[in-house]
């Protein structure tokens, strides 16, 4: 390297620099913080200024790309301070030198608006958080597994009910639910008794599942799938089961 000018290799860390003196031939030069590399760069400078070390800068986050800083070439733009304050209208110039006071960046959150909207505030910080708060989603976020229940053509009621229990057991902890029935024999001539079946079973998970798939003969198995309700839908038909048995209840007094 030439005399003044320094080179840096981070890994696990960012560096974080301040602008270039006008004396520089990069004092143009700033690398926004959305397009360094993460955990393996190298940099280098041609001015003396030093970089500082900023660790909650150094992981890779959201996909969203916002303009920054330099990127940012509107004529006017609404500014919000890092408080939330409204700034009001400015130039990019005026807006970026306020940030820059202040050690933090420009973003443009709101580029449909007009004018464009930019918020004065810490980016990767800013990203970080972002990205933690889609990861807490991402662990929230459960699976849906597709569970099975097979019965035969002449299941007795017991069975039918032990399957049925089972079933709407899946189908409240949010899994799907595949039904099938597999024929043996002689029992392919009698291939309705088996659709009448997966259809009862069916309408008994009518409160709690939506018939995704309707009963269909591949090969021996006969297969229906059945997928939960959304909770607000579920209290719905609850209360609508409940009306109508309160109406054949007064039905009943009535003629009594």
């Amino acid at each position: 390297m030439t005399d003044g000018a320094y080179a840096g290799i981070f890994i696990g860390l960012k560096m974080k620099y301040e602008r270039c003196p006008p004396s520089s031939p990069d004092r143009k030069r700033r690398i926004p913080v959305n397009r360094i590399p993460i955990f393996c760069g190298v940099f280098a400078c041609g001015c003396r200024r030093r970089p500082f070390f900023s660790f909650w800068r150094c992981f890779t986050i959201a996909n969203v790309n916002y303009e920054i800083n330099e990127e940012i070439l509107d004529k006017e733009l609404r500014i919000i301070s890092d408080t939330g304050e409204q700034l009001g209208i400015m130039s990019a110039e005026e807006a970026l030198k306020i940030a820059e006071e202040r050690e933090l960046d420009l973003v443009k959150i709101s580029p449909a608006a007009k004018p464009p909207v930019c918020k004065i505030m810490d980016y990767g910080k800013f990203r970080f958080e972002q990205a933690k708060r889609e990861k807490e989603a991402k662990k929230n976020q459960r699976v849906m597994e597709v569970k099975e229940v097979r019965m035969s053509p002449n299941i007795d009621a017991n069975d039918f009910n032990t399957k049925l229990k089972n079933a709407q057991k899946f189908l409240n902890d949010g899994d799907r639910v595949k039904v099938s029935i597999r024929f043996r024999g002689r029992e392919m001539a009698h291939t309705h008794i088996g659709e009448t079946l997966l259809r009862d079973f069916a309408a008994k998970c009518g409160e709690i599942a939506n018939l995704d798939k309707e009963p269909k003969l591949e090969g021996r198995n006969m297969s229906m799938f059945l997928s939960p309700k959304s909770a607000a839908a579920i209290k719905k038909a609850q209360k609508e089961a409940e009306k109508k048995a309160a109406e054949a209840q007064a039905a009943e007094s009535e003629k009594e």
